[in-house]
C-alpha cells in the first residue's frame, strides 16, 4: 500500500477552518444523554446537536443524502449516505454520537463544560473528545480526499445521541436502517482512546462489563452496636466475605474461573509493543498518590491487566451514613454498587449467572444477600484485519505522525461494536480516537488534543481513499 498524498498540513488547515468552529458550537450545546436528561424530549438539546451535524454535512457532503431519523420515544439519529466517487466499490460505515455526559464540578478557572476555550493546543469543553470531534473529523477526513482528486468508497454515517446511556436507542434504528445501510465492508469508529498523542493507536478490544447491586439484609432496622456487636452479624462483614468469592483481597485478581480467558499470543505481543512505547506512562497517566503502586510492575502487564483481564470496583453504596452522621449503630443493611469488566472474548450472559449464583449461594450466618444484575454488555475482539486496511494504517501513521502505529486493547465497554459485528461479521474494523492522558472526557477539564485530532483526521481520510483502492477487498477480511 502506497500513501495517497493527502498533505498533513493541508488537512490541518481544512479542520482549523471548518471542524473546529463548529465543535466549539457543538460545545456549548448542553446535549446531556437522555440518563442525564429525562426531559430531553421537551428541551430539544439533542435536536439542536442533530441539526448541527446535519447543517455540517449537507454543506460539505453536498452530493449525499443526509436526514435525521426519529423513531417514536427514541432520541434522534443522524444518517447520511455518501456515494462512493467514481463508482468507487465498498462501503464504510462511520459511526459517531452527539450526546454528552453531564456537566460535572471542579473545572478549573475560566473553563466549563458548556463553554469552548482552545488553550495551549487544547480545546477545552463537555462532549469535544467524547465524541464530538468524531462526526466533524470523518467529513473534513472526506473533504480533503476530494478535494485532493482521490477516490473514497460509499460511506454511511450513523450518528447517534444515547451513547452515554448505554446506546439503548441504537439496536431499533440499525433495524430500522439496515435496508439503507446495506453491508459494510469496514467500521469506522473514532470513539475510542490513545496511548500518547504523537502516534496512531488502533483499538483491537474492548472489555465486557456487568453492573448490578450487591445487597445484605441482617436486621428489621438498625440497632445499638454495643448491644448487638458479637450477636448480630455485621452486614458489612458478610458483603465483604461474599466479595471475596469473587475478588482476591490481597492481589485484586478475579478468582471465577468462568471470569478468565486465555489471551491470543498476538495481544501479547501488541501488548509488549504498547508496553515499551508507553513505559511509565501506563502509570503515570492516572492520578496516583505519592508512594501508592500499581498493581503490576511491567508495563505490558499493566496494559493486559486494563485490557484482557477481569477487574472489579465498588462504585457506590447505600446504607453507610456520612461520617458526621455515623452514630453507634450496627446497620440493618449494606448494598454497593459493583461494576465488573470483563475480558473481550468472555461471555457476559454466562458470567452474569455465574456471579450471581457465586454471591448468593450459602450466606454466611444465613444473612440475605441479593446480588440484582442492572446490565450486562459484553466485549468485543477485533477480527484480523485485511492486508490492505494493516498497510493503509501503517503508511497513514508514518506519513501524518511520523511513527509506527501502535496496536492495544482497550478497558473500556462500547456495547454497539459487538452488535455492529454481530450484524456485520465479515467487516473489518478501524477503531480509534484521541481521548489520551488527562483528557478526561467524563470529568472536569474534559479536552481535545487538537494536533492529535487534526492528524487522526487525516488517518481516516487516507484509510477510506485505501479502501476505495482495494475495491472492497476487505470483505471477509
Amino acid at each position: 500500500m502506497v500513501h495517497s498524498g493527502l498533505d498533513t498540513q493541508r488537512v490541518a488547515e481544512l479542520w482549523d477552518r471548518e471542524a473546529l468552529p463548529a465543535l466549539e458550537a457543538f460545545v456549548e450545546i448542553p446535549a446531556k444523554s437522555p440518563h442525564f436528561d429525562p426531559g430531553w424530549a421537551d428541551n430539544g438539546h439533542l435536536e439542536a446537536a442533530m441539526e448541527l451535524g446535519a447543517r455540517f454535512c449537507r454543506h460539505h457532503l453536498p452530493t449525499a443524502e443526509v436526514s435525521i431519523e426519529r423513531l417514536e420515544g427514541r432520541t434522534p439519529l443522524l444518517f447520511v449516505d455518501l456515494p462512493g466517487s467514481d463508482n468507487a466499490a465498498g462501503t464504510a460505515l462511520i459511526y459517531g454520537h452527539l450526546d454528552k455526559q453531564p456537566e460535572n464540578t471542579g473545572w478549573s478557572a475560566g473553563l466549563g463544560p458548556w463553554q469552548p476555550v482552545v488553550r495551549e493546543g487544547r480545546l477545552y469543553g463537555r462532549g469535544a473528545v467524547d465524541d464530538g470531534y468524531a462526526l466533524f473529523s470523518a467529513v473534513v477526513a472526506l473533504a480533503a480526499v476530494r478535494e485532493a482528486g482521490l477516490r473514497h468508497p460509499r460511506c454511511v454515517f450513523v450518528i447517534e445521541a444515547c451513547e452515554e446511556s448505554g446506546s439503548f436507542d441504537l439496536p431499533a434504528y440499525l433495524d430500522h436502517l439496515a435496508g439503507r445501510i446495506g453491508q459494510p465492508d469496514l467500521i469506522v469508529c473514532p470513539d475510542a482512546g490513545c496511548g500518547t498523542y504523537d502516534r496512531l493507536w488502533c483499538t483491537t478490544s474492548l472489555r465486557g462489563m456487568i453492573t448490578g447491586t450487591l445487597r445484605v439484609d441482617v436486621l428489621r432496622e438498625g440497632v445499638h452496636s454495643g448491644d448487638a456487636g458479637g450477636i448480630v452479624p455485621s452486614s458489612f462483614r458478610v458483603l465483604r466475605s461474599v466479595l471475596g468469592r469473587l475478588e482476591d483481597v490481597h492481589s485484586g485478581e478475579i478468582l471465577p474461573q468462568l471470569c478468565r480467558v486465555e489471551i491470543p499470543e498476538l495481544r501479547r505481543r501488541q501488548a509488549e509493543h504498547a508496553g515499551a512505547v508507553l513505559g511509565e506512562l501506563t502509570r503515570e497517566r492516572y492520578p496516583f498518590l505519592q508512594g501508592v503502586e500499581p498493581q503490576s510492575a511491567d508495563p505490558a502487564e499493566r496494559i493486559l491487566d486494563r485490557s484482557w483481564r477481569a477487574a472489579l470496583e465498588v462504585v457506590g453504596a447505600e446504607g453507610l451514613p456520612p461520617i458526621e452522621a455515623a452514630g453507634n449503630v450496627l446497620r440493618p443493611f449494606t448494598a454497593t454498587k459493583i461494576a465488573l469488566r470483563l475480558p473481550p472474548t468472555a461471555d457476559a450472559e454466562a458470567v452474569a449467572e455465574g456471579v450471581q449464583a457465586l454471591l448468593t449461594a450459602d450466606p454466611p450466618a444465613r444473612a440475605r444477600v441479593r446480588f440484582e444484575v442492572d446490565a450486562v454488555a459484553s466485549g468485543w475482539a477485533a477480527p484480523e484485519p485485511a492486508p490492505w486496511l494493516a498497510e493503509a494504517l501503517e503508511a497513514a501513521s508514518m506519513a501524518h505522525f511520523g511513527v509506527e502505529p501502535v496496536h492495544m486493547g482497550e478497558g473500556g465497554t462500547i456495547p454497539l461494536i459487538n452488535w455492529l459485528q454481530a450484524r456485520f461479521p465479515a467487516a473489518d474494523y478501524f477503531i480509534t480516537g484521541v481521548a489520551g492522558p488527562g483528557s478526561n472526557s467524563h470529568g472536569p477539564d474534559e479536552f481535545l488534543h487538537l494536533d492529535a485530532a487534526r492528524r487522526l483526521t487525516a488517518c481516516l481520510g487516507e484509510a477510506l481513499h485505501a479502501q476505495a483502492v482495494a475495491g472492497g477487498a476487505g470483505t471477509g477480511g
